[in-house]
């Protein structure tokens, strides 16, 4: 294991297939580690492997709840154009992560009922709202939520950021993975996502050709 993934001192020191099988997840990627291993020992053998998509499961599911929701929450902006107003989901979501209350976690609840519907920051706001194993703040808390939906929701969120450039996925999972590691040993996860690449000029057509001859 390299030290890249030492010192996740937030990260239950639990096996990771058990971390897992508690959300009711399961990673895709075949791996060589024993049942027992913990996640950083998986998460290595993961990036070996540039399974890029089972490293954000994993983290998703082995960040604690508060430290679960910020990360999303990094990711949802990823979407933001410079100057733009976060939609109220995120808002709310990163409220409830500053002061996890109840009037907070409300807020987020609410969110969710009237977001327009491509507002992606939802996943942010349903992992805010399942953060306790409830449905919800006040009556909602006697009903368990779904097992592993808060984890879900921060995971989908982590994939649409991944998936918002395609011809950088690769340097955009690392950005992904790296805020979670940072944000598992305590610090902000606030890590840039790489530059658009410039776009290459149009060949110009055949006809354009002739024309200029």
């Amino acid at each position: 294991m390299t030290e890249r993934f030492a010192a996740l001192t937030k990260v239950p020191k639990h096996p990771a297939a058990r971390l897992l099988a508690m959300a009711n997840q399961k990673l895709e990627t075949k791996l060589d580690a024993p049942v027992s291993a913990p996640v950083e020992v998986v998460l290595a053998e993961l990036d070996a492997k540039a399974a890029w998509i089972d490293m954000l499961l994993l983290l998703a599911v082995a960040l604690p709840p508060r430290e679960r929701v910020w990360w999303a929450c990094l990711a949802a902006r990823d979407l933001m154009v410079e100057g733009e107003k976060p939609a109220l989901s995120l808002s709310t979501s990163e409220a409830w992560v500053f002061k996890p209350n109840d009037e907070n976690r409300a807020a987020a609840y609410a969110s969710i009922e009237h977001a327009p519907p491509k507002d992606d920051t939802v996943h942010c706001a349903t992992a805010a709202v399942f953060a306790d194993g409830t449905l919800g703040p006040g009556d909602l808390a006697e009903y368990p939520a779904p097992v592993g939906a808060g984890e879900l929701s921060a995971f989908a969120m982590a994939v649409i950021s991944l998936c918002h450039d395609t011809d950088q996925y690769d340097a955009r999972a690392v950005v992904m993975v790296d805020r979670a590691l940072d944000i598992a040993r305590g610090g902000p996860g606030k890590i840039a996502m790489p530059e658009p690449l410039p776009e290459e000029p149009e060949e110009p057509e055949d006809d354009d050709m002739d024309e200029e001859a």
